[in-house]
Parts: C-alpha cells; sequence; structure tokens
C-alpha cells in the first residue's frame, strides 16, 4: 500500500517528472536513495505507469482544439481502437458511458485537418464535435 509520503512523491512526479531524486528528497524528507526505493517499488506496483511530456500544442502548430464525441454504429470496437491508436491528431481518447461511446481530444493545425479526420470517423459512428475557444487549465 501507499503511505502519505508516497503520495507526496507522487504529487510532485505529476507537476514535473524530472524532478530529481534527491530535490524530492529534500521536500519529502528522505534521502535521494530511498525516494528512489519508494519510485522503483511504486513502477514495479504498477502504481506509475509512464512518464510523459505535456506540450503546448499552439507552440507546435496545433492551434485547434476539438472534443469529439462518438456515437459507434457498429460492434467493431477493436477496429476503431486500432486506428485511434494510430492517428497522431487524437491527443486522448476515452471510452466513455453516458452520451455517446468514446470521447477524443484531437489537435489540429487546420480545419482541413479536422474534417478530414471527421470524414474519417464516419466508418465506424457518427459524431458531435465541440471546438475549444480558450484553455482554462
Amino acid at each position: 500500500m501507499l503511505d502519505q509520503t508516497d503520495i507526496e512523491i507522487l504529487n510532485l512526479l505529476i507537476k514535473n517528472s524530472r524532478m530529481q531524486w534527491q530535490e524530492i528528497g529534500e521536500i519529502v524528507h528522505l534521502t535521494g536513495q530511498a525516494v528512489r526505493n519508494r519510485i522503483k517499488r511504486m513502477e514495479k506496483l504498477g502504481v506509475i505507469e509512464e512518464y510523459t511530456l505535456k506540450i503546448n500544442s499552439s507552440k507546435i502548430g496545433k492551434v485547434l482544439i476539438a472534443f469529439i464525441t462518438i456515437f459507434m454504429k457498429t460492434r467493431d470496437h477493436g477496429a476503431f481502437q486500432s486506428y485511434i491508436q494510430n492517428n497522431s491528431l487524437i491527443i486522448e481518447a476515452n471510452r466513455i458511458s453516458g452520451e455517446g461511446c468514446y470521447m477524443l481530444k484531437v489537435g489540429a493545425s487546420t480545419q482541413e485537418e479536422i474534417v478530414e479526420l471527421l470524414d474519417e470517423i464516419l466508418k465506424y459512428g457518427n459524431y458531435k464535435i465541440n471546438l475549444s475557444i480558450e484553455k482554462i487549465k
């Protein structure tokens, strides 16, 4: 199980996954080696699955952010999930309950890229799209 120190370490890594173990240790009152051991244990337990980057999409030309709800018209979810995994415009994808089957977060440079994506999605189901007009958090 995780204790409060593990939770503090996780919160620090969420804010900056590149923090040095010694730096984390100073904050949670452990040695760098003790922090390393805790992180390695959490990786082995599957608590920490991967380390990622947060990218400012507009700085790399992805100025349009769209949220697309997918309403599947086929039961072949495997093919659609494979499509999602292989499409670089799709930043995030979640299978959802409630209205729709999937929620996609898409980053695009042009409206044409979004239209092309929507045309491809029609092979699997219908959609509802919302465009982001301002990022709050």
